[in-house]
């Protein structure tokens, strides 16, 4: 309620407002001071309010609402300005507060807003009544409203109730439906699953039936190969003979003619070389010879064991190489590879082609060096030394399948003598009659000479 300080009965402009002024009524304050505000000039003006003169009347009151109300308030000036405006909008209602009797069909929010601008006598119970009032008013409504929305909210709720329901029937029909179908396709799950365990099964046993497959027909490939490159070796072997045949008939004689004269010349140097190393006396026997004793300069059995060699000494193979007719047979790339690995294959066959020609011219032997004709990248354009004969292996043969044909032509009886560290061409020889001896064997006797 309104409480009047200061000033006689009558005068309106000493009573003061207790509480705020209502939202409604100080709205329609705002707007009251916007509507006068154009017709002040800007002299007339606050000086708070005077950069708001250009704005219209809404953006007026939208912005400078609190700067109006508090001018209004604070200005008694300003505000009989606005009352005169006002008197001048709304005579009508502003006689009315004049002579205290405000009309009754007038809006209470309007007939707050001018009492509280034009200050009349009692003007703060009009406006405190308005605000009451606008407060039942706003009351009233919101109760309206709020049972007009009850209302709402119980239709809309009666509807989500059936909507709930008939939606509820239908899930749980689909749900049945989803049910049977679920136990359905478990059946079909559980039929597909015993297919694939058994197509599994089915699987595994073909994958062991075609890798059993597999390995025999791997094994029988491999044995094919093996057996095609022995055919293709005895082929060889056959053409060699074949064409040494038709050579040696050309000459007039036969190949075994050769073997045999070779292997006579072998016994008849052997022979003589035996005879030498013995130095037997003409056969004239005393009976005094066929005592057993030491006769001076003779060798004791001791002496012979203190006079045996290491297999590696490189005198094994001078007196290998001083047998009659004997033939040395050199894995050349073996030999090389072993002795000086780090040359280029062309410094590495000329090398050791040098060290074997002064070798034969030494001893006298006869010298074959063979090449593995497969690492080369072109034919070998060479001049082979003195008393050395230089092969390469054909095209898919090895320089060990050509070492065993050169053993297997000799003739039985006739020393032959192969250099390589390789052991199945060692083995290999050795079960054909001839002696293997080391690469680094001969590396050691070549690096003597």
């Amino acid at each position: 309620m309104a409480e009047t300080t200061g000033g006689g009965p009558g005068d309106g402009a000493a009573e003061v407002l207790d509480r705020p002024l209502p939202d409604g009524v100080r709205r329609r304050v705002v707007q009251i001071v916007s509507d006068g505000f154009g017709s002040l000039t800007v002299a007339e003006l606050p000086a708070q309010l005077r950069q708001y003169a250009r704005f219209a009347p809404n953006r007026r009151a939208k912005f400078a609402g609190n700067a109006m109300a508090a001018a209004l308030e604070t200005d008694p000036l300003f505000r009989q300005r606005i009352g005169e405006k006002l008197r001048e909008t709304q005579p009508e209602l502003t006689g009315a507060l004049d002579s205290g009797s405000p009309p009754p069909a007038a809006d209470p929010l309007d007939v707050a807003a001018a009492a509280y601008v034009l200050r009349p006598t009692d003007w703060v119970k009009l406006v405190t009544a308005a605000g009451e009032e606008a407060q039942r008013a706003d009351a009233e409504r919101a109760d309206e409203e709020s049972r007009a929305e009850l209302e709402r909210l119980r239709a809309e709720l009666d509807r989500a109730r059936d909507h709930t329901r008939a939606e509820t029937e239908r899930l749980r029909t689909e749900l049945e439906s989803a049910k049977k179908e679920t136990e359905s396709l478990h059946r079909k799950l559980r039929a597909a699953l015993s297919d694939v365990k058994r197509g599994a099964a089915a699987l595994r046993k073909a994958h062991g039936e075609t890798e059993a497959v597999r390995a025999e027909a791997h094994a029988q490939v491999s044995a094919a190969e093996s057996e095609t490159r022995r055919l293709k070796s005895r082929l060889g072997e056959t053409e060699a003979a074949l064409e040494a045949t038709r050579r040696a008939a050309r000459e007039g004689r036969s190949v075994e003619d050769m073997r045999v004269r070779l292997l006579l010349d072998t016994l008849l140097d052997a022979t003589q070389g035996l005879r030498r190393e013995l130095a037997l006396p003409p056969v004239s026997v005393r009976p005094a010879e066929t005592v057993d004793a030491v006769e001076p300069g003779r060798m004791t059995p001791k002496d012979i064991a203190a006079r045996a060699l290491s297999e590696n000494d490189p005198q094994v193979l001078d007196q290998l190489l001083a047998l009659p007719q004997a033939h040395l047979v050199v894995d050349g790339y073996n030999v090389t590879k072993t002795g000086y690995p780090q040359m280029p294959l062309e410094k590495q066959r000329l090398r050791l082609l040098g060290q074997l020609s002064q070798l034969a011219a030494q001893t006298g032997a006869e010298v074959t060096c063979v090449f593995d004709g497969a690492e080369l990248a072109a034919p070998v354009l060479l001049a082979p030394p003195r008393g050395v004969r230089v092969l390469f292996s054909k095209p898919g043969v090895t320089a060990d399948e050509l070492i065993r044909q050169l053993v297997r032509a000799e003739p039985p009886g006739r020393p032959v003598i192969v250099a390589s560290t390789d052991r199945e061409v060692a083995d290999g020889v050795a079960r054909a009659g001839a002696r293997p001896v080391a690469s680094a064997m001969l590396l050691k006797r070549l690096s003597r000479a």
